[in-house]
């Protein structure tokens, strides 16, 4: 299948990072590589280093950056990249980016097992050549309990009990090897209004076993500590977060950072010693745009944070 990705909010992301032409940046999450390729176009003299875990992607992502010397491609999980940078030498950056979106290409290739849209096999690893549980394996041999939290904890599912008491009746019956077997279990769990309404009904299952299997939000927030200390002063960190649990996580994080004391309000005289790091760039989060999420349905949920080293 060929490789299609849409890079989300570029212009907004591009003019986020405010980017100079020798300094150094990083695409945590290059993906098809479409926010990287304008990154690369602005600079003269700078570097730029993408992170990926899928080796798709870090394929993909050679061609289309091929003509550009100063990109440096690694495939690993963003979360190394402090590690990783540090061990290149690579001490202070003048920016990053986070694309915590699932690509494109993941979602179209039913064969990934990412989409309730395309049958295909439940796996839902980013990393294929990682050992963890592929969904398929979570389905079956995961207990009623296990599920019902994994879909409440990581899907914000309100059914939850409820489609994994069906999952583990209808795995007594038969295996649920594919994406639309999945799917139908999860809708016939739903009230009829409820499928009809949501748009997606299936989409918070496979959310929530999509963020499991990946460890999506494991280290999400010591990440950016360290990614935050790296930045050079007037250095840029901008996330794009596509659904509530990353993106209260990215606020937190940036709200801390951005906060000096932090002594409980009672306190006469502060006794944390805590200074800020950055600025909040927008206090709000940045949304894509009607005409954007009309042409890239992928937008609609996204926002966009980003905070500037002080």
């Amino acid at each position: 299948m060929e490789f299609k990705h849409i890079p989300v909010m570029l212009s907004e992301v591009v003019d986020g990072l405010d980017i100079k032409q020798e300094g150094t940046y990083v695409d945590c999450t290059v993906g098809g590589a479409g926010h990287s390729l304008e990154i690369a176009k602005r600079l003269k003299g700078g570097r730029l280093i993408c992170f990926d875990r899928d080796q798709n992607a870090i394929d993909k992502s050679r061609q289309v950056l091929a003509k550009f010397p100063c990109v440096t491609l690694i495939k690993d999980n963003y979360k190394n990249a402090p590690q990783v940078l540090k061990e290149m030498g690579v001490q202070q950056i003048d920016g990053f980016l986070v694309d915590l979106g699932v690509s494109s290409h993941q979602i179209d290739e039913g064969e990934r097992g990412f989409s309730f849209v395309h049958d295909g096999v439940l796996d839902m690893r980013m990393d294929k050549s990682e050992d963890v549980p592929t969904a398929k394996e979570i389905v079956a041999t995961f207990s009623e309990d296990e599920l019902a939290r994994i879909f409440k904890e990581f899907g914000e599912e309100e059914f939850a009990k409820t489609i994994a008491r069906n999952l583990v009746k209808a795995r007594e019956k038969a295996e649920i090897c594919t994406t639309f077997q999945l799917r139908d279990i999860i809708e016939s769990s739903l009230p009829k209004k409820v499928v009809f309404s949501r748009g997606g009904a299936s989409k918070k299952v496979f959310q929530a076993l999509r963020i499991f299997i990946n460890g999506e939000l494991d280290g999400l927030e010591n990440f950016l500590t360290e990614m935050i200390g790296m930045l050079s002063v007037g250095g840029r960190g901008c996330v794009l977060t596509f659904h509530s649990l990353e993106d209260r996580i990215v606020k937190n994080v940036f709200k801390l950072e951005s906060t000096d004391c932090i002594c409980p309000p009672k306190t006469p005289i502060c006794i944390c010693g805590h200074k800020a790091r950055v600025k909040l760039v927008s206090r709000k989060p940045i949304v894509a745009t009607l005409q954007e999420q009309q042409q890239n349905s992928r937008s609609t949920c996204a926002k966009l944070r980003i905070v500037q080293r002080i």
